[in-house]
């Protein structure tokens, strides 16, 4: 049988050599091949998206090195990666800084052996102290595993009721307390609300923040994908507010901050159903709650909406150290740093506290 043009085509292209190549961020047209293979994998995640690559040269100085594969001119895998290099917490190169997910996203499998073979040649010819990948699932069962976190993932149904009898009763009521207060919620066009409830959420909580900057980045690089939503009670007041990612049909509260008295109003509950509720009116199909360590009280939170856990396979290779790095507040040996940061004055932790965390990753 004689082969039709479109079968001898794909013969030709799959006889071509795979190449690995570096994005240039200045190259308009490598960038949109790049984010358009993103938006068709299925593999890929919001994180393996070109602007973090801005983001993360332009607020935290991180070099940067966005691989992908290319063969016949077709992008067949994409890896993002970047280096943070601290005298406080180490030397790395990860799939990716500040992101849940990461790793390979690629539709062959010698797309995804090309990708990581240069991920490790870049990693020890920059002499770092390891290589992370922020896997969805396991692809190397003989590098060292970090289990401690999981993620949260529901499909999101498609009547705005569905969601609402779906959360588990308790849970539920505390969004109708929401509701009861006469609590609503606003889109807010840019992170000063949410920046100024979540800085001083996280200095209640003894870690440093990230800098207004980084969020006003987010919402500039990502636009309509990275939204901002924010509760307020009758008066107006702000007490509870959300930075969302978009990724093709699914929606990713990814920042967080509340005021001290949204606990008693309710108000972090409304926050999550109504950006449930109005993700469902859009019609986008997934809820992805982001990542929780085990055994907090975020994780707690997010079984309590009838999420269920799911594994997070952070893999490492490792280089110039022994062990996988703990550089989390989990870690007893950040206690005492904590306890102080708790104290400092907020203005002084909103300015020293961008120093800190850009070396965190």
């Amino acid at each position: 049988m004689r082969a039709t043009i479109e079968e001898v085509t794909r013969l030709a292209a799959a006889s071509e050599p795979l190449a690995v190549k570096r994005l240039d961020h200045d190259d308009p047209v490598a960038v949109a091949r790049w984010d358009a293979f993103v938006q068709a994998c299925p593999e890929a995640t919001f994180f393996h998206r070109s602007g973090w690559q801005t983001v993360l040269r332009e607020v935290f100085g991180h070099a940067t090195h966005f691989l992908y594969a290319e063969r016949a001119g077709a992008v067949e895998g994409v890896l993002p990666l970047a280096q943070v290099k601290s005298l406080l917490f180490g030397n790395s190169l990860a799939s990716l800084p500040f992101a849940v997910y990461g790793g390979v996203a690629a539709r062959t499998p010698a797309a995804v052996e090309a990708l990581e073979r240069e991920a490790q040649t870049t990693a020890e010819r920059l002499g770092v102290d390891h290589l992370e990948m922020r896997n969805l699932r396991q692809r190397h069962p003989e590098w060292p595993l970090q289990d401690l976190y999981v993620s949260f993932r529901k499909e999101i149904a498609p009547e705005v009721e569905a969601n609402m009898q779906a959360i588990p009763r308790k849970q539920r009521a505390m969004v109708r307390k929401g509701i009861k207060n006469g609590l609503r919620s606003e889109m807010d066009p840019d992170p000063g609300r949410f920046f100024a409830l979540y800085a001083d959420n996280v200095h209640r909580h003894g870690t440093p923040a990230f800098s207004r900057r980084y969020f006003d980045a987010l919402q500039r690089v990502f636009a309509d994908d990275c939204e901002v939503l924010t509760v307020v009670d009758g008066s107006g007041r702000s007490l509870s507010s959300v930075l969302s990612f978009c990724f093709r049909d699914e929606v990713l509260p990814y920042y967080a901050g509340d005021a001290l008295s949204a606990r008693e109003l309710a108000a972090n509950d409304f926050k999550y159903w109504e950006l449930m509720r109005r993700s469902c009116e859009r019609g986008l199909k997934v809820f992805d709650y982001g990542r929780s360590k085990q055994g907090t009280g975020s994780y707690a939170f997010k079984k309590n909406w009838g999420f269920e856990p799911q594994p997070l396979f952070y893999e490492y290779c490792l280089y110039r150290r022994d062990a996988i790095p703990q550089n989390n507040p989990s870690n007893a040996k950040y206690r005492l740093l904590i306890n102080t940061w708790r104290r400092m004055p907020i203005g002084l932790a909103n300015w020293l506290g961008p120093f800190i965390v850009r070396n965190l990753g």
